[in-house]
Parts: C-alpha cells; structure tokens; sequence
C-alpha cells in the first residue's frame, strides 16, 4: 500500500513538472505565424467573434416574433371564502322584495389553455428584418476593422521588439569595441603618448553607451510584454521571434502600393458609415410603417375543471374542453402629429447619416493621400539612413585610424562615434519605419495578404 502511494504521488509530481514546462516553453514566431495567432487568440479578436454571434442571435430573437408562438397556462383558483350573491326571494317562493343569498360555482378551479399566436401583416416588423441583416452586417464590419487593427498592432509591437534586439546588439558591439579602445588609449596615455584628455573622452562615451544600453535592456523586456498582450498569451511568456528587421524591411519595400487607386468604398470606416446611412433609411420606413394597419390571429384550446376540493388527479374528475379562434386588426387613426413629428425627425437623421458618410469619403481620401506620401517618405528615408550608416562606419573607422597614429584628436574620435551611433539608431528607425507605414496604408485600403 505504501509503494503505490509513493508511486501515484510520483506520477503526480511528474505530470506537474510536464505541465510546468509546457506552460513555461518558449514560443517561436515569424511574423505572418504572430498575426494569425494574434486573430485566434486575441481577446479584443475573440469578443469581436462574439459581437457577431451575438448579432445573429439578436436576427433571429426578432425573426421569431413573426413566427408562430405557442404558449401555455395553468390557472388554479382556490376560493378561501367563496364570494355571495343575492337572488330575488320571489324566485324560490319568498316575499318580494326579500333576497336569498347564494354561491354559484365550485369553490376550487383549475384552467389548463394552450394558445398559438400568430402575426398576419405589421409594417414595423417587415422593417425591423432589414435592421437586423443590416445591425448583422454592421457586426461583422466591426470584425473586420478588429482584425485589422489587432494585425497592424501585431506588425508595431514585433518591429518594436526586433529594434530593441538589434539596438541592443549594436550597442554591445560598440561597448566592447570602445572598451577596447579605452584599453589601448590608457596603455598609451600610461607610456606618455597621448594626453589625459583623450582617456576622459573615451570615458565619457563609454559612460553614455552603458547608460543606452540598460534603458534598452529594460525597453526590450516591455516590448516582448507588449507584445505577448497583443498576441493574447501570457504576459510573461518566453516569446523568440524568428524573422529579423533587415528581412521584413526588405519585404515591406513595395512601391506598387503607392499605385493603387485612392478607392476607399473598400475601407472599413466607410463601410460602416455607409451601414448607419442604411440603417437610417430603415428607421424612416419604420416611421412611416406605423401608420400601417396591423394584423394578427390567435386560436386557444383550454380545459377547466370544477371541484369542491382538490381532486383534480382523480381519473373521476370531469373536465370541460373549450376553444376560440380571434383576429385582432389594429388600424392607426389619429396620434396627435406624433407619428408626423417621428417621421420628419428620421428624415432629418437621415440626412445628417448622408453627409456624415460623404465626410468620411473625403477625410479617408485624404488619409490616404497622407499615408501613401508618410510610406514612400519612410522608403526614401531607409536608404538615405543605409547610406548614411555606411559613411559614418568609415568615417569612425578613419578617425579610430588617425587618433591611434596621432594625426587626430579624441574629440574628433568621440564625434565621428557620436555620429555612428546616432547613424546606427536612424538606420533602425527607418527599418522599423518602412514596416509600420506599410502596414498603415495596408490598413486604409484594406489591401492585406
């Protein structure tokens, strides 16, 4: 008995441990697997999938008013003190004038009905089944803005994390070339060669790469937290990303995007502009529907049963079947102008939904006008900064040359690595640049892969 203890509790431990590190294993991603994980699991992307759920089950709540309903009722009644009613005496033979009370009835009744309703003709109903395929579509336009918006976060917080990855490599290639050089410099500086001054400057941008490269340590580690929330997962998941930021850069340059025509019916906000215009149009109908007459049947079948105590599951009681059959016209004749007043107010909605949409059409217009021209700036900019970077290096590299041979001083030294290092951060930049303009005008003409 004690040997199967230890061994369960042995299995136990060890699903445990599996469980532990399955939780706690890395995650690899390559840009494209980040979006549609993203899509998937997203919580903003899960409860837009449920808006629209949602949304067909609201069509059908409504779609069922017009369908045949079946309804059921129990009435039981119990009179605790069964209600009086007075006869004329001369009935049975009593002077006139006299009264006899009576009590008609059983004391206990039980009413069991079954009814089927049934709606005939209503204008408003009509209506509202437009709506709701109308408030359906708006849901589902309202997915498709989401997962929009969910993959250009994706695409900003996996550049984001690449910048700081290469950022921070770039600066320990630099630390460990200017400890380097401050190794050298002071081994010099101690022989008599060289002055002071030239280790102090050395110094001070060791000081200010070490100091660059804590705060991007600390960036790096909420960028992968910013992005694990974006993905849907753990904020502290051990996340790897396996594309790299020259290889998306590479991919992201195409100037075919800027030749697309400045269509925006295929934009989202448009379409959902263009959604709450219909939708108005459909309140206007509704509006004037309620001037339309109404129709509507039911028929009921019931049996009741009469006692003086509660027998009614006794085999011997009695029960008496019934049933009716009714149709109820409802036929709107005067509200006091309030139908007209309703009516002129859709009206009036529907005017502002028309010129709402048409600003949409032009403000979208001219956004992407903006985002073309912010995409092909981005474009140039990448290769004015890789030139950039190329000079820098050799210019770093002829002044490392000239301060070690004398020729030059350690400020022109610390001003040629001032540049490089500034030359390194613009060239990432524009990387990173290329990748989220990309995905900025991707997003305005809805052209995604």
């Amino acid at each position: 008995m004690r040997n199967r203890l230890i061994f369960i509790f042995s299995l136990c431990f060890l699903s445990l441990g599996f469980s532990q590190e399955d939780t706690e294993a890395p995650k690899n991603f390559s840009l494209d697997e980040a979006i549609a994980f993203a899509l998937e699991n997203n919580r903003t992307a899960k409860n837009a999938v449920r808006s629209i759920e949602a949304a067909e089950k609201e069509k059908w709540e409504f779609t069922a008013t017009g369908l045949p309903q079946i309804n059921g009722a129990i009435d039981y009644q119990n009179w605790i003190k069964q209600q009086v009613s007075l006869l004329p005496g001369e009935i049975v033979g009593q002077e006139e004038g006299t009264f006899v009370p009576v009590r008609f009835g059983t004391k206990q009744t039980l009413n069991a009905t079954v009814t089927l309703n049934q709606l005939i003709f209503d204008g408003s109903y009509l209506v509202g089944l437009q709506a709701a395929k109308v408030f359906l579509e708006i849901s589902k336009n309202a997915k498709d803005k989401t997962d929009l918006q969910v993959r250009k976060a994706v695409i900003n917080a996996y550049g984001n994390v690449l910048l700081s990855e290469e950022s921070l490599a770039i600066l320990e290639r630099n630390l460990a070339t200017l400890e380097k050089n401050l190794n050298e410099t002071r081994k010099i500086y101690e022989n008599g060669l060289t002055e002071e001054e030239d280790v102090e400057q050395l110094e001070i941008t060791l000081s200010s790469i070490e100091s660059n490269l804590r705060n991007v340590k600390r960036l790096r580690d909420l960028s992968y937290k910013m992005l694990n929330i974006t993905l849907g997962i753990d904020l502290n998941q051990n996340t790897i990303l396996t594309d790299s930021l020259q290889a998306l850069t590479a991919l992201n340059i195409v100037p075919s995007l800027l030749l697309l025509e400045d269509d925006v019916t295929n934009n989202l906000d448009y379409r959902i502009a263009a959604n709450d215009t219909q939708a108005k149009v459909l309140q206007l109908k509704l509006e004037k529907s309620k001037a339309l007459p109404s129709l509507s049947s039911f028929v009921n079948f019931g049996y009741t049963g009469n006692n003086d105590s509660f027998g009614f599951l006794q085999r011997e009681q009695k029960w008496f079947g019934s049933s009716l059959l009714g149709v109820s016209l409802n036929v709107p004749i005067f509200s006091s102008m309030k139908r007209s007043a309703s009516t002129q107010r859709a009206k009036i909605n529907l005017e502002i939904a028309k010129d709402d949409l048409l600003e949409t059409e032009q403000q979208l217009k001219l956004q992407v006008a903006a985002a073309k021209s912010d995409y092909q700036l981005a474009i140039e900019e990448y290769e004015t900064a890789k030139k950039n970077l190329g000079l820098s290096e050799r210019i770093e590299k002829k002044n490392q040359v000239k301060f070690f041979e004398g020729v030059s001083s350690s400020f022109e030294l610390r001003q040629a690595q001032t540049q490089l290092y500034s030359a390194q951060q613009e060239y990432l930049q524009a990387m990173l640049d290329v990748i989220n303009k990309k995905a900025e005008l991707e997003t305005i003409l809805n052209e995604v892969d």
